[in-house]
């Protein structure tokens, strides 16, 4: 530590300062290797220091993502207001350049306060909601099949010049309604606005900065004029005139001239530098494109980690209205505040193994590229919609595609954008599949609009082996078809197979060490078919579609004793739980109830393995199972898991309900409460953090109204079993539907599913 005056920070100014640690001392946002890769070049602060003073910057700089995520939620606390103040203030030339082309660009959406900012994003999101973008993915297809068209047969490129800079910039244009211009001029413009808000230009720099910058303010009021002498044009810009007409203290004429120039350049360059980073990140890992190659339904979640791992926004500012405190960390009144998004998307506190690419993550979409809260980015949508189809037209026509060797990565001096200004790639042009089909190059896959559900991402495997593990029960080994190990799991795990039109959970059942996956399957013969597509079809050697490893029934393993009860082909999950009481030294013991022991799978093992532990209740030896007994035999702080028939688990819950909550817990795979009932109401939801209120229909779930508004709320299984989709509530009385709280956490009312429960009243008010 220092306590160098000159060093210290503005929060104490008294004898010695405050003091700055070496690191935040030295820590420079323009320097090459946190240009590079600003998420490595703050591991630092994640793990010692993420709140710290940086002297160098004069911001306080937030770099942990539930850090960064409460400063997004609270615009009030921390003003938007300095997001887009230059970082270098202007030298007094540069000022007078800019006069001389009258340059006032005012408030946009990214940087005003409320209540203005709310007012304004309310009158103008229509464009931007999901069902209203989904008409420019056949503008987007076209234009970049003609790009690849162009340099297809060449066999190298560099993407940013041939595609990504370009069809963004078209796009973007064609939504505002603007007609394509000089192509050169506004890129060149878009790099002077982007360097001048966000980047260290030199003294010389500045200059010819300011003139462009000039320049382009200059041909957006020229454009925007145009634009308001053709009334019946079509494009968020023209919409924008006319509600400037409707409301003008709202949408004001400085505004409209402000967003006009903005736009163009955020939404251009934040997809053209994200889709850099994405194949950059993806052609590094030549398996994951291999398998996005062979199963394009990958792309949606394999964007969503391109944009946590690397994306194109870094980091946001923000300053303090108020003295207040972040994670311990006193900041005073007017500081200005970096929080690094960029740092925030691989802190392992949320994401386990944040700094490596997982395409089947499953909490991927929770990154914070686009922001979070009332000033999340209303341009997301198009970014994934142009994002996903770059990637699924390259990976369709050019699988065999790499990048070039050796190739430097230069990096646009900025605290706010992040990618290579080129990305050089090669292949064999004689090797390009469409030479042997040539209706490859006009096929394609659509994506649904908006952010990827998890039951969307699903990894291929590959049964090893099938056998008999008791009469009616299949045992199915599954493996990576590449030979890579599958993703740990713990006791109570499942994971879903998509089996055809069916998709199934089934319990893991073998050992969580083991680089395969083991499940039982019993064939139901009261069942929706799933079991007998696992009985009658599935043969090894098959490669078939998996999601997970999940799981709803941890196995609480701190208590003095444990029951563990398994009612026929609920033996799945409680074999696993018993392994590992044993290998912890744990008192527990294994109830297994059946019709007949050869029904019963992994009898002889338990005995084996188990035998001391293991009571069995085989029902045609005479010996079926008390359950009232069994709860009544277990100690004072026992800890109760049950699986098996939905029947028994009803007992179970009638005997287990005066006990202490925690102590009975049993796995469900199926919401007996549904998502829909026939007397539903529709109710008003307030979503506090993003200013706006929604109505839920009577047919429609919260998540799907949420969703429908451009609000991304991550969710799994959809039927209130996983948890995945917990919202906060704020204020209102809830309908809980879900199979994950407990009746005390019901009682608290603090929190709810929105996949299946609903408001028991008109109104629910959350923190979304």
């Amino acid at each position: 530590m220092t306590d160098d005056k000159a060093m210290g920070c503005p929060a104490h100014a008294g004898a010695g300062g405050c003091p700055v640690s070496p690191q935040a001392a030295a820590f420079d946002p323009f320097a090459p290797a946190y240009l590079a890769n600003p998420a490595e070049a703050l591991k630092w602060s994640r793990e010692q220091e993420p709140v710290f003073y940086s002297p160098q910057l004069g911001y306080w700089v937030v770099s942990r993502y539930d850090d960064v995520k409460a400063v997004f939620r609270d615009n009030v606390t921390f003003s938007p207001s300095i997001a887009l103040e230059r970082v270098v203030p202007p030298s007094a030339v540069a000022i007078e350049t800019l006069k001389r082309y009258n340059y006032a660009m005012n408030r946009t959406l990214v940087n005003e306060d409320e209540p203005a900012h709310m007012e304004r994003r309310r009158a103008l999101m229509d464009h931007f909601l999901p069902a209203n973008l989904a008409e420019h993915e056949d503008m987007i297809r076209r234009l970049t099949r003609e790009k690849v068209d162009a340099f297809i047969d060449s066999g190298r490129a560099d993407l940013v010049e041939a595609m990504f800079w370009e069809i963004p910039l078209t796009v973007a244009l064609h939504f505002l309604g603007v007609p394509k211009e000089d192509m050169e001029t506004l890129k060149e413009f878009s790099v002077a606005h982007t360097v001048n808000t966000w980047g260290k230009p030199t003294p010389d720099e500045q200059l010819k900065v300011a003139d462009t910058v000039g320049r382009f303010w200059q041909f957006s009021g020229q454009v925007l004029d145009r634009m308001r002498r053709q009334p019946d044009g079509t494009g968020w810009m023209h919409y924008a005139i006319r509600k400037n007409a409707e409301i003008p203290d709202i949408v004001t004429d400085s505004y409209l001239h402000s967003m006009m120039m903005a736009i163009i350049v955020a939404g251009h360059e934040t997809t053209s530098l994200a889709s850099a980073n994405a194949l950059k990140l993806l052609l590094s890992n030549r398996l994951v494109w291999d398998r996005i190659c062979k199963d394009p339904a990958l792309i949606p979640n394999a964007v969503e980690e391109c944009l946590r791992l690397d994306g194109s926004v870094v980091a946001w500012r923000r300053q303090a209205t108020r003295e207040c405190e972040i994670s311990g960390v006193t900041i005073p009144k007017d500081a200005k505040l970096l929080i690094v998004s960029a740092s925030a998307n691989h802190d392992p506190r949320h994401f386990e193994n944040g700094d490596f690419l997982d395409i089947y993550r499953d909490s991927a979409v929770e990154h914070l590229t686009f922001g979070y809260g009332s000033h999340q980015c209303m341009g997301k949508n198009f970014a994934r919609l142009e994002m996903r189809i770059f990637i699924e037209e390259l990976a369709r026509r050019l699988p065999h595609m790499r990048l070039v060797e050796d190739q430097q990565y230069d990096y646009l001096p900025s605290l706010a954008f992040h990618g290579p200004d080129k990305l050089f790639v090669e292949w064999d042009p004689a090797s390009n599949p469409e030479r042997a089909d040539a209706s490859l190059a006009a096929s394609s896959i659509s994506f649904p609009v908006g952010a990827p559900s998890s039951k969307e991402i699903a990894r291929s495997v590959r049964i090893a082996a099938i056998e008999d593990a008791a009469q009616g029960i299949k045992l199915l080994r599954l493996e990576d078809p590449d030979g890579l190990p599958l993703p740990a799991w713990t006791p109570g795990a499942h994971i879903d197979l998509v089996l055809g039109d069916f998709t199934r959970k089934y319990s893991l059942c073998g050992d969580p060490s083991a680089s395969n996956y083991t499940v039982a399957v019993l064939r139901e013969a009261e069942g929706r078919g799933g079991s007998a597509f696992v009985h009658t079809r599935l043969a090894p050697g098959m490669v078939v579609r998996m999601r997970g490893p999940k799981n709803y029934f941890r196995l609480g393993d701190a208590a003095d004793q444990h029951v563990l009860i398994a009612g026929g082909i609920g033996i799945t999950p409680i074999v696993a739980m018993a392994d590992r009481l044993k290998a912890l030294g744990r008192n527990y013991v294994v109830h297994y109830a059946g019709r007949a022991r050869d029904h019963m799978a992994f009898v002889d093992r338990l005995v084996a393995d188990h035998g001391a532990s293991l009571v069995l209740h085989v029902s045609s030896e005479g010996r079926r199972a008390d359950l009232a007994s069994i709860i009544a035999s277990a100690s004072e702080g026992a800890r109760i898991h049950a699986c098996g028939p939905q029947r028994m688990l009803d007992e179970l819950g009638r005997l287990c309900a005066d006990l202490p909550e925690g102590r009975y817990t049993c796995e469900a795979f199926s919401s007996d409460e549904g998502l829909a009932q026939a007397d539903d109401t529709g109710f008003a939801v307030e979503l506090a953090d993003s200013d706006l209120t929604l109505s839920v229909a009577a047919g429609q779930t919260l998540l799907q109204a949420v969703r429908a508004a451009g609000i991304d709320v991550p969710s799994d299984c959809e039927e209130g079993l996983c948890g995945s989709c917990e919202v906060r509530v704020l204020d209102g009385e809830i309908d809980h539907r879900d199979k994950v709280l407990s009746s005390a956490e019901r009682a608290q009312g603090d929190r709810m599913m929105a996949c299946c429960s609903r408001s028991a009243g008109a109104r629910l008010r959350l923190a979304l």
